[in-house]
């Protein structure tokens, strides 16, 4: 799928100049070393336009209240302030193709403590609390820490968003420097997995939302001289924006064989991990996803109407739809005889549009289309090496970042990163990461 430097330059700069709108940017994001899982879903949650949307009205409230301060005489550095790094006009041919931690995760094996291509202990170690100086409440702001990652995050968007020019690429240094501070996980030098961020770093939004929010509470509380509502006590976490757009929920339920009494678990999530088949497609992955499994034997379940062990019947219905739904393929797969993690090359076509089944009939918009608006995507052999760059869909057109590099593809080229049909065949470049965007019901 290569193709020459000039072709690629010239491709992107012709679809800039008829096809793409003028106040959109293309910057690619250069690589520190070994942060290509980070930038590769930077990109695929930048070109979220409702999460960019999301980030940038964050970074407009910081500089207001930045504002305020000054025009109040208060000199306070600005979260925000420090820029990420140098911005460099680059278009260049890019390559051919070549769990997380407290709070949400995936709908499979949440807040497990064991990852791939890590030891246990030094994961088990990056889920230790952050610290202290990620927590401070800025004084003179209200609410808002004085840096943080999300402050990092909406500055490196901030950045991107208001180059004047329209292609080039941009150091996060700001960014990577912070992420490396918070989480010892990403802080050394070797092979990241792009999943195990994506789930980081959205719940480190949480926390850093809900925290403003607490301190904002607490300042109210104080200047009204009144205790906190005792209502409030012990009450759920505020939701907040990224509950918004990736929160989902699954419905678990077992059905005892013998009583036929029902149990159920509703289970919060920010993306869906599904098993993946040789040969086959999202559809498929997600239908075994969510079909029906009996549990015998050693997995008998503990009916609390029986009060024993009794076989039963499990199965997941999802009982909310997410505005963007984040699908992430199990493709790094333990193997007891090596005891090491394989990759799985395996062809999983995934379609340009989407529905979801299985789903609850009280759901809201339960026939709800999502159009697929990025992939991340995995290059190499194995979990503890290779690559990982992003395809995303602005107006039309399919985009590749490479890091830094920059390059306009064609929609055809998507069958590129299916994956391989062959089993024993070289690596392959293989889809990791699925973003898909709720089509609005005028467009359907």
């Amino acid at each position: 799928m290569g193709v020459g430097s000039s072709t690629a330059s010239g491709k992107l700069e012709k679809a800039l100049e008829t096809e793409l709108p003028d106040d959109e940017r293309y910057f690619g994001l250069e690589n520190f070393g070994n942060t290509c899982y980070c930038s590769s879903v930077l990109q695929a949650l930048y070109f979220c336009k409702p999460f960019r949307e999301r980030v940038l009205a964050y970074k407009k409230e910081l500089l207001k209240r930045q504002q305020e301060l000054e025009s109040n005489g208060i000199s306070e550095p600005n979260p925000g302030s420090s820029m990420n790094g140098t911005a460099t006009n680059h278009v260049s041919s890019a390559y051919s193709f070549k769990n997380a931690f407290k709070g949400m995760g995936s709908a499979v094996g949440l807040n497990s403590k064991k990852s791939r291509g890590s030891s246990e202990e030094q994961r088990s170690e990056a889920m230790l609390p952050r610290s202290s100086v990620s927590t401070r409440i800025s004084k003179g702001s209200v609410g808002y820490d004085k840096e943080n990652l999300l402050t990092c995050l909406a500055d490196l968007f901030y950045q991107i968003n208001t180059q004047r020019k329209r292609i080039g690429s941009i150091a996060p240094k700001k960014f990577i420097e912070r992420l490396r501070k918070d989480n010892q996980l990403f802080s050394g030098c070797m092979h990241q997995d792009a999943h195990e961020f994506l789930n980081f770093i959205l719940n480190e939004i949480v926390e850093i939302l809900q925290r403003e929010e607490e301190a904002k509470k607490q300042k109210i509380t104080k200047k009204g001289r009144n205790s906190l509502d005792k209502t409030d006590e012990g009450s759920d976490s505020p939701r907040t924006w990224v509950h918004d757009l990736f929160e989902g929920l699954l419905t678990n339920e077992v059905r005892c064989l013998s009583c036929e009494n029902v149990t159920q678990r509703v289970e919060s999530f920010f993306d869906l991990s599904v098993d993946i088949d040789q040969n086959s497609s999202i559809t498929s992955c997600l239908r075994n996803f969510c079909s029906t499994e009996l549990l015998t034997k050693h997995d008998k379940f503990f009916c609390d109407a029986c009060c024993s062990l009794q076989e039963a019947e499990r199965s997941v219905r999802i009982k909310k739809l997410p505005y963007i739904l984040a699908l992430h393929l199990k493709r790094f797969k333990f193997m007891e005889q090596y005891q090491r993690y394989k990759k799985l090359s395996y062809r999983v076509v995934f379609p340009l549009q989407l529905r979801l089944f299985n789903v609850s009939e009280d759901a809201e918009d339960p026939d709800r289309l999502y159009s697929l608006v990025a992939v991340v995507i995995h290059v190499g052999s194995g979990p503890n090496h290779g690559h990982y760059v992003c395809l995303i869909k602005s107006y039309g057109r399919w985009i590749l970042f490479d890091d830094e590099c920059v390059e306009l593809k064609d929609e055809n080229d998507l069958e590129a990163v299916f994956g391989s049909s062959f089993e024993m065949g070289p690596s392959s470049d293989a889809g990791y990461i699925l973003f898909y965007e709720t089509v609005p019901v005028n467009m359907r």
